[in-house]
């Protein structure tokens, strides 16, 4: 890793991986960054407010100043004011966690939420990760809306998602993924079971203008025994009219214009566009 500002990012990803924080012998040699190097880096990220060391210890950690310029740059872009309200009405009508996730180049990045459980089993993971698109319904989502050749770049280059990282069921292989991704195109939503987390279901559907690239996708996710096949597919006219609604509104706000304009994949080729799904 070459470069003062690769390096620097490199320690900030990684260290966003380790919430009980990361001795500084341990980051240099996962980054392969020599230890004096690391070390002015990490002096450098606590001067500046990034990073902090745990006393005791000598761990270092992530401050939450980055992820309070990521809210502040998700309030006043205008998507949590726009999909907050059909998020939670879509969280009441199912029971379950609804999230919203936003293409952000090749990436999928759940940025909002709204939890339906109030009582017994609640899956409630934290925002502002990457979904692993090989095994993730809103992957399979996003996928679905663009060309078999463009979704198996995306799955190849981020790499697939194997039963021992993520669920029994995830896809082992890319035809596999593409299975998955055919089946989501001819029903309009995604559903899974097992290929996230072990004990895990949910549906997703992809939020786009007739026509163009798909902007984000809304999930709702919740306990497989709960959460059965059978109530996916009672709840999939409800999450493909919360799709639609939210692509409607979305011209308000300018990351979603931004998105659409630069951000998107193309649509599978001979396929006719659709609206939100």
């Amino acid at each position: 890793m070459n470069g003062v500002l690769e390096r620097t990012l490199g320690i900030l990803e990684l260290l966003s991986q380790h919430g009980e924080g990361m001795e500084l012998a341990a980051i240099a040699d996962q980054l392969n960054i020599p230890r004096s190097a690391v070390h002015r880096l990490l002096a450098d990220l606590v001067r500046l407010g990034y990073v902090r060391q745990a006393r005791g210890h000598g761990d270092y950690l992530l401050t939450t100043k980055l992820v309070s310029m990521g809210l502040s740059y998700l309030s006043n872009s205008g998507i949590v004011d726009i999909a907050q309200p059909l998020l939670n009405r879509l969280a009441e009508v199912s029971g379950e966690l609804v999230r919203l996730s936003v293409v952000d180049g090749e990436r999928l990045t759940w940025v909002a939420r709204a939890q339906g459980a109030r009582q017994g089993l609640r899956y409630d993971p934290d925002m502002g990760s990457d979904a692993r698109l090989s095994c993730s319904s809103s992957g399979w989502a996003w996928m679905s809306t663009m060309s078999d050749d463009a979704a198996l770049a995306l799955v190849a280059k981020q790499g697939i998602g194997m039963p021992e990282q993520f669920g029994p069921a995830a896809p082992t292989t890319l035809q596999a993924v593409l299975e998955a991704v055919h089946a989501t195109r001819e029903r309009g939503y995604s559903m899974t079971t097992d290929t996230y987390s072990l004990g895990l279901s949910a549906m997703s559907a992809p939020v786009r203008f007739q026509g163009q690239p798909a902007i984000g996708v809304i999930t709702i996710a919740g306990p497989t025994v709960r959460f059965t096949q059978e109530r996916m597919l009672a709840l999939a006219p409800e999450l493909l009219s919360t799709a639609s609604q939210l692509a409607a509104a979305s011209g308000a706000s300018p990351f979603f214009n931004l998105t659409a304009e630069t951000g998107g994949t193309p649509a599978a080729d001979g396929r006719k566009p659709i609206y939100a799904v």
